[in-house]
């Protein structure tokens, strides 16, 4: 294979993969938004794994089904609207000598970006149904995941930013079971589709111009959820969930194909109401196994069909992400029989350690969240949710080593630094009611 060939399907490869996991289910700060439940936006998300306030609570903890004695229906949306800051930063091209590894600066120029982000809407659907005083089962269908990161055509370091157009649902049909007063547990499939579009472009000075255009690549997975809730009384409980995720493939109609390994997930959650007080406390800590995320596999299909030219190849890119953990605290006021009221922070750890990008924004973040219902009678509400998602300053360093004809060598490179900075608002709105 040549070195054009080469390149082109490393690039791609890249582009596929960076792109591809900004998208997945359950990302953490790897920018993972939940989209279950107005609720839990309005409290940060914790203690969702117990509180089961209304049917969302299954997609946190299937066993959280056994505390409902009606059929309950949620159903509503939430609004992702993501800040994507790139400053500071400076766009190099010059020289790559193969011979002995060393680049040469021949140019430079700014490569800030004031606002790479954008707004996406997440619907969500949630069902139980007690089949008894044992049984329960539930269906729900939800977004783990919708975003969009977009850089103009023209941006100088357009081989790095590009577009990247993601959408993921989840379709989970879940089971719960009664041992006693104090201890229940639950189990769930999650059916899994995902699909993206995403644009990377070669800069055009150089011989290898050449545009990426990946449009709606899509797959499905299987995964499995688990949980358990303990009862102390009707006023303290606690919940233990896991979650189980697959590697998802992603297949477009070039032929290309890309695998990744998703995070598996565990959650701890705590809710105590202050007895002869309206005012309850909530907790979570997540756990979200993101090193996992070693390397992502790249396979060329379809030669005939791709827009490389190669003969089928694979290609594997490094990630190596780490751990990530989210600490979640909130508290709920239950001013009177139409009105509840609820906040909630969280904090955050990144997914990314050494390696980063500034098309995958990550770092810590904080989380500031408040919420209401209002009780429209006994037997619905609507549910209302904000989240202020502040993230930090994180040192991007990226390199490409590009074939070019009008190089001495054969070989160019393009470097970009400086700063990325990734903030979000998320909203939540939704209907909940008990049959």
């Amino acid at each position: 294979m040549n070195n054009t060939r080469l390149f082109k399907k490393s690039l791609l490869a890249v582009t596929i993969a960076t792109a591809t996991i900004a998208s997945q289910p359950a990302l953490s700060a790897g920018f993972q938004l939940n989209a279950q439940s107005a609720t839990g936006i309005g409290r940060a998300f914790a203690g969702d794994a117990v509180i089961a306030d209304n049917a969302a609570v299954m997609a946190r903890n299937p066993a959280a089904m056994a505390l409902f004695d009606k059929m309950e229906l949620s159903l509503g949306f939430e609004s992702i609207t993501s800040m994507i800051e790139v400053k500071d930063a400076t766009y190099s091209s010059g020289v790559y000598n193969p011979a002995n590894g060393q680049s040469t600066p021949v140019s430079s120029t700014s490569a800030n970006y004031d606002d790479a982000g954008d707004t996406s809407i997440a619907p969500n659907i949630h069902l139980i149904v007690p089949v008894n005083d044992k049984f329960a089962w539930g269906v729900n269908a939800y977004s783990n995941f919708g975003t969009k990161t977009e850089f103009d055509d023209n941006y100088v370091a357009s081989e790095y930013g590009g577009l990247t157009d993601v959408k993921s649902f989840n379709l989970g049909l879940a089971g719960s079971y009664r041992v006693n007063e104090q201890l229940s547990f639950g189990a769930g499939l999650d059916l899994i589709y995902g699909q993206g579009t995403f644009k990377r472009a070669v800069p055009s000075t150089n011989s290898a111009a050449y545009l990426l255009n990946v449009d709606k690549a899509d797959g499905w997975a299987v995964g499995f959820n688990l949980g358990s809730v303990y009862e102390l009384d009707e006023n303290n409980r606690f919940g233990l969930s896991y979650r189980y995720s697959p590697e998802f493939t992603a297949d477009d109609d070039a032929g290309q194909k890309v695998t990744l390994p998703l995070p598996d997930m565990a959650e701890f959650s705590g809710f105590h109401k202050i007895e002869d007080t309206k005012f309850a406390v909530h907790y979570s800590v997540q756990w979200i196994g993101w090193s996992s995320m070693d390397t992502i596999d790249f396979e060329n299909l379809d030669p005939s069909q791709s827009q490389l030219g190669a003969a089928s190849s694979t290609y594997q890119k490094d990630y190596k992400w780490q751990d990530g953990w989210r600490y979640a605290i909130g508290g709920t006021y239950y001013l009177n029989n139409d009105w509840t009221l609820r906040t909630g922070y969280m904090y955050d750890t990144s997914a990314q350690d050494s390696l980063t990008s500034i098309s995958v924004p990550d770092s810590d973040r904080q989380w500031f969240s408040a919420g209401f219902t209002y009780h429209i009678d006994s037997a619905s509400n609507i549910d209302f949710g904000f989240t202020y998602l502040m993230g930090k300053d994180t040192d991007v360093n990226e390199s490409l080593v590009l074939p070019s004809t009008t190089s001495p060598t054969g070989y160019a490179f393009t470097n970009v630094s400086g700063t990325t900075h990734a903030d979000a608002i998320l909203m939540g709105l939704q209907y909940s009611r008990s049959f």
